[in-house]
């Protein structure tokens, strides 16, 4: 896509609801001439442009009403052009990305791009027409916010939302630029600036301050950052609402600095547990006057900074309990937590996360319903934030009438693994729509904690949105290939048969994909380490078949980037495999045996295998660890700054938290450049030590690893952020030798031999 600067009309502080008058709707439809006349006319124009750069004259928008208060699009062949009809610019973005894939062969993706347009354009033989069950296509979590997307500029901003318009997502959480709300409530209040800087966490770490898991964690933010958020987060929310979105904008659940006990002495401010490393944070009580004047001052303040479309998020305990269960104060909890809300802004609705029912067995059915009782079914919508493993809602009753979404989570902490639901997702939401037992469903989302990986999981999920009819996987896996290819090559169409009846067909609870032993804090330990995810759960010999297959398709395909970004991720998923199934349990029996020769040789087979795995990464920019530390660096304003930013960038894909830490590597990446001059010096580090200890039965030191780690925080060393030689060459090699020899064998495999790896 390009991306043109965006206008610079003022930003509303107040947004109707997407449905188009009914008077606008029959005049537009009345007199076609009046085509691209109006703002929805526009923002689709303007999208189409992006999207298609220089084919947008071949298409014409119209604009027709929603059916109900559904959602709707339509597509159509006329006078030899395409006519794109929707309710909305991101109905209309819709029917231009199911033109492009069903009628063109193109794929635009969070993946890479393929989008060869013929001209005349494919005309559509039989009009289109599609109603979407769904109110809300949610997006994002909190967590998105730091694993992902925490220093983004506007133009990667502009392309993510030209993304969830053209997959049909309307509903998306805006959490950028929240931080100066909370900076500029707080000096309303009185609070010196020193201790507003020890309160509010720095970026990435800014969600789970969001979230009241954190306090001041990689701070204080320079006023810079404040300026640049606050403008970038205007230009976010007017793009959103010119296209029609209904976007989502955090809202005050109590989270406090300490200090406001020296302002207001008499307040009800407690102390909670510790999350993960980090002290508890300060939360204010509902019952105190103060929450409601605070609250209705955060909405306020955010509204007149931002605009408004009511719709607001507040977690109340993420991943902490409540003081108690009485049914009465967590009743009182969410009515005063919504009265703040709807003190400023009287539409004003909760979509309420609903991950605390997942995380803790505190919240038994009496406890939910308590809490759920404090806020009528028309303020409040509840995201089932984990439906397709550990779905909450038929153990509350479907949220006791209130609205709720039926969301995914396919993504942890960042981390880069081939993992889905494929069946789960197409089989049970169409058997939900109209379903008495799924009370008022009333959407779906997604809602990764990490973003840009499994193009498969996400162009299936957001398509359901205009689906009430279960998938065939084998048919739709099909034009998915195809699309993403732009030709039905044999090989690589049966290659992701393979991969989605395999890595998207997950059949237990585990949270995201496997995880890498290459990448993972180093360890002899058979589970592993730094939250990767224990048993394989698919034929890894399966896997490797398909890459085999992919790799047949190269001289075909191999000049398209989706392609080249695929064999990199296949690849990398290879490795993963055999880096677990083999090399790691070498290295474990050949420590046991206490035989330094063979010790020698699997270390020298597994250092080996990390600088292999970094090379393949290192041939396509989006696992280039240079494009991960591009953000922070562009983002900070002076030397200094670019410093920090770069710092806790490292920090979060590493330590995490401090030097303690207990979420040391759980968002561990596969990164070119990273695997060399992180995991590799790392891996050799603590191998040297277990080597040296082996005869005595020593293991290494528990710091010895944290102890590197924060040296390697203070590093500087630029990267590349373009590839780095060919794709299919070094996908080439991976395959001969790590997947050759193993191409055959089914289920778990037998050790590789070391000596076939050079």
């Amino acid at each position: 896509m390009s991306f043109p600067p965006g206008t610079t009309r003022p930003v509303p502080t107040l947004i109707m609801k997407p449905v188009l008058k009914p008077l606008l709707s029959f005049l537009f439809l009345a007199c076609p001439a009046m085509a691209a006349a109006g703002p929805v006319e526009d923002a689709a124009l303007a999208l189409l442009e992006r999207a298609v750069p220089g084919k947008a004259s071949h298409f014409t928008c119209e604009v027709i009403l929603p059916e109900g208060d559904k959602d709707v699009f339509e597509i159509e062949s006329r006078g030899g052009k395409v006519i794109l009809r929707g309710n909305n610019a991101v109905s209309i973005g819709s029917a231009l990305n199911w033109y492009l894939k069903y009628h063109c062969d193109s794929d635009i993706s969070w993946c890479g791009d393929q989008v060869v347009l013929k001209e005349p354009l494919p005309a559509v033989v039989e009009k289109v027409r599609k109603v979407s069950p769904h109110t809300y296509r949610y997006t994002f979590n909190y967590c998105t916010y730091g694993y992902t997307m925490a220093f983004w500029d506007w133009k990667r901003w502009e392309r993510e939302l030209d993304l969830m318009a053209l997959h049909g997502i309307n509903t998306p959480l805006l959490a950028a630029g929240a931080e100066v709300v909370y900076r500029n409530v707080y000096r309303d209040l009185g609070l010196p600036q020193k201790e507003i800087d020890g309160f509010i966490a720095g970026p990435p770490f800014l969600p789970w301050f969001l979230m009241g898991n954190l306090d001041g964690w990689g701070g204080p933010n320079p006023e810079s950052w404040y300026t640049r958020q606050e403008a970038l987060q205007k230009r976010i929310m007017k793009r959103a609402m010119e296209l029609g979105m209904k976007p989502v904008l955090p809202a005050f659940s109590g989270h406090v600095p300490g200090g406001l006990r020296q302002k207001f002495p008499d307040a009800k401010i407690a102390q909670l547990k510790r999350w993960s490393s980090f002290e508890g944070v300060n939360v204010l009580d509902p019952s105190d006057p103060l929450f409601r004047k605070i609250g209705a001052a955060f909405v306020k303040e955010s509204t007149r900074l931002y605009g408004t479309a009511h719709l607001y998020s507040a977690d109340t305990f993420n991943e902490v309990d409540p003081p108690t269960g009485d049914p009465a104060y967590l009743k009182n909890i969410t009515r005063e937590v919504y009265q703040a809300m709807a003190d400023a802004d009287p539409q004003a609705v909760w979509f309420m996360q609903g991950w605390l029912f997942v995380h803790s067995s505190f919240w038994n059915r009496e406890r939910i319903d308590a809490l759920l009782s404090g806020v009528d079914e028309r303020q409040m919508v509840v995201l089932d934030l984990f439906s397709d493993a550990k779905p909450q809602w038929k153990r509350t009753g479907a949220y006791g009438g209130k609205p709720w979404l039926w969301c995914i989570i396919n993504n942890w902490g960042g981390k880069q693994g081939m993992y889905g639901r494929f069946s789960e997702v197409g089989r049970t939401l169409p058997e939900l729509i109209g379903n008495a037992e799924a009370g008022r469903l009333s959407g779906i989302g997604t809602v990764n904690e990490g973003g840009e990986n499994n193009p498969l999981v996400y162009e299936q999920f957001h398509e359901m949105a205009w689906h009430d009819k279960p998938l065939d996987r084998d048919t739709w896996v099909e034009q998915f290939a195809r699309a993403r290819y732009g030709t039905d090559n044999p090989d690589a169409l049966e290659a992701w048969k393979i991969l989605a009846a395999t890595l998207y067909e997950c059949g237990d609870q585990r949270h995201g994909p496997q995880g890498n032993f290459l990448a993972m804090p180093p360890t002899l330990a058979k589970e592993g380490g730094g939250f990767v995810r224990g048993a394989i759960f698919y034929d890894s010999g399966k896997i490797r078949e398909a890459f085999r297959l992919l790799l047949n398709a190269a001289d075909e395909l191999g000049d398209k980037d989706t392609y080249r970004h695929d064999i990199v991720d296949v690849g990398r998923q290879v490795m993963s495999d055999v880096a677990q199934q083999q090399l790691h349990a070498e290295l474990r029996e050949a420590h046991a045996s206490k035989d330094r020769a063979r010790f020698k040789a699997a270390v020298d087979a597994w250092l080996t295998a990390i600088l292999d795995c970094d090379r393949l990464l290192s041939s396509h920019t989006q696992f280039q660890f240079g494009r991960y530390l591009e953000y922070p660096i562009s983002a900070g304003a002076t030397a200094d700054v670019k410093i920090r930013f770069e710092r806790n960038a490292r920090m979060l894909i590493s330590l995490w938290g401090g030097r303690d830490s207990s979420l040391f590597g759980y968002a561990q990446r596969q990164y070119g450049g990273l695997m060399r001059d992180y995991n590799h010096r790392a891996w050799k580090l603590y191998l040297d030590a277990a080597g040296r200890g082996m005869r005595d039965g020593e293991m290494p030191e528990k710091d010895l690893i944290r102890d590197f780690t924060e040296t390697w925080l203070k590093e500087r060393k630029r990267y590349p952020v373009a590839a780095e030689g060919d794709a299919v060459t070094a996908a080439r090699m991976i395959w001969e030798k790590y997947g050759k020899q193993a191409r055959t064998i089914a289920g778990p495999v037998a050790p590789l031999q070391i000596h076939d790896i050079e």
